[in-house]
């Protein structure tokens, strides 16, 4: 074997070892973001039971229960496409329910009340970490997948152009003074 063979193959089998860990990193990456959406959809389902739970319970006015308890609903019900407005319009609703202190400590009054108001506000703060997490992911497998080599192998396959999760996570002020 001449000497450039050798380099040729040398050079094929480096190049061929490098895109499997970039195909390997990439799938990988797929699977952070499967994994995060996952708990971010746990976190948006458990902050809409609290909301829908607390909305039920018959603690607060009837035009705030109405309020919390459409949006709640409306937010576990949403489509996929309709997700994202459905999530933020709970929390708008949340942020109106929940705006001034006063609102909480009659929350917090009533027999379950304290219960009550430290699960609704670990939930609105679970909420914005696990957005968070998720579109990190995200945007690392953006990063990769813009890449030419990526591109031009085609090593993300057949799998769909990741999406960020865009909405409206603030949480009612309120909520978490008190919890401060």
């Amino acid at each position: 074997m001449t000497p450039t063979l050798i380099w040729t193959l040398v050079a094929l089998i480096a190049i061929g070892l490098y895109l499997s860990w970039t195909a390997g990193r990439l799938d990988r990456l797929h699977a952070r973001i499967d994994a995060s959406r996952a708990a971010l959809d746990a976190q948006l389902l458990r902050r809409a039971s609290v909301a829908q739970e607390l909305a039920t319970s018959g603690v607060l006015d009837p035009a705030a229960s109405i309020v919390l308890y459409e949006a709640a609903h409306a937010a576990r019900q949403a489509e996929e496409e309709q997700r994202e407005v459905a999530e933020s319009e709970l929390t708008q609703a949340l942020r109106a329910v929940f705006a001034e202190t006063p609102q909480v400590e009659t929350v917090r009054e009533a027999p379950g009340g304290v219960e009550a108001v430290r699960e609704l506000t670990e939930a609105v703060r679970r909420v914005p970490m696990a957005r968070r997490f998720h579109n990190d992911s995200v945007r690392a497998a953006r990063a990769l997948r813009r890449h030419r080599k990526v591109r031009w192998f085609r090593l993300a396959g057949h799998a769909p152009f990741p999406l960020a999760f865009e909405m409206d996570d603030e949480p009612p002020v309120a909520l978490l003074d008190r919890a401060a």
